[in-house]
């Protein structure tokens, strides 16, 4: 039954993902509203899917630590879930990103209109300068910047370095750091075909202390991510049946 339920959410995630990339072409000759628009209703199409074919839903815990005005979310990364999440809580969100991305056709360019932070990882610390920068005007517009500190997916209960942009990000920016937890791996896995029904936590921590040393702050952000994203993966684990795929 997985394999076939993940099989009719590909198709519809593919099919109609296609089909709405193509479609939202003429919104790049519109204001980038538009294309944000276009953006979210794209994720919207895709937590529809999961929960209709595949039975896969989501709980937002933490909502009280989320700050009346823009912040800064630091999220762990562990499933494509996680890069459609934030649209569906902030209308307009600011993704960090690789450059990379915006050489793909259809997707490179919406990404490109709307704004998102693209960082050359190659560029050192002309890079380091551009996120800085881009994360501070997309505050001033009242945007939320989303950032995966590890820069890469992780399997549930794995983690590996914390990379100290969102160190940079703190010191020139005034808006909150907010961890973010979660344990979407468990159903949806880096790069596996097969979705698992269930619910999929996401754990909104509590926002950092301002003023922090960089090394303190990073270390705090890590521990708070992981022990929180560790206790989840736990608690989705019995939600899991045997294998049958």
């Amino acid at each position: 039954m997985a394999v076939l339920r993940s099989f009719i959410f590909n198709l519809a995630f593919y099919g109609y993902g296609t089909i709405n990339a193509i479609l939202m072409l003429g919104t790049l000759l519109l204001p980038r509203s538009y294309t944000v628009g276009g953006l979210r209703h794209w994720a919207e199409s895709i937590f529809w899917s999961l929960e209709k074919f595949v039975g896969l839903r989501y709980e937002i815990r933490g909502a009280e630590n989320l700050p009346d005005g823009p912040a800064i979310f630091a999220s762990k990364h562990q499933s494509a879930w996680d890069t459609g999440f934030f649209f569906l809580i902030s209308g307009d969100p600011a993704y960090v990103l690789k450059k990379e991305l915006l050489k793909i056709p259809l997707f490179g360019w919406y990404i490109a209109r709307v704004d998102m932070i693209a960082v050359d990882r190659k560029a050192g610390a002309s890079a380091m300068k551009k996120l800085v920068k881009d994360s501070a005007n997309a505050v001033k517009q009242g945007r939320n910047v989303i950032i995966f500190p590890e820069g890469t997916r992780t399997e549930p209960g794995e983690h590996t370095i914390y990379h100290p942009g969102v160190a940079a990000i703190d010191k020139a920016v005034d808006a909150p750091v907010i961890p973010v937890a979660l344990n979407s791996g468990l159903f949806w896995g880096p790069k596996r075909f097969i979705k698992r029904p269930g619910v999929v936590t996401v754990e909104f921590l509590p926002a950092l202390p301002k003023g922090l040393r960089s090394r303190d702050l990073m270390q705090q952000l890590e521990e708070a991510i992981e022990t929180a994203s560790n206790r989840l993966k736990e608690e989705g684990e019995t939600q899991l049946l045997p294998p049958q795929d």
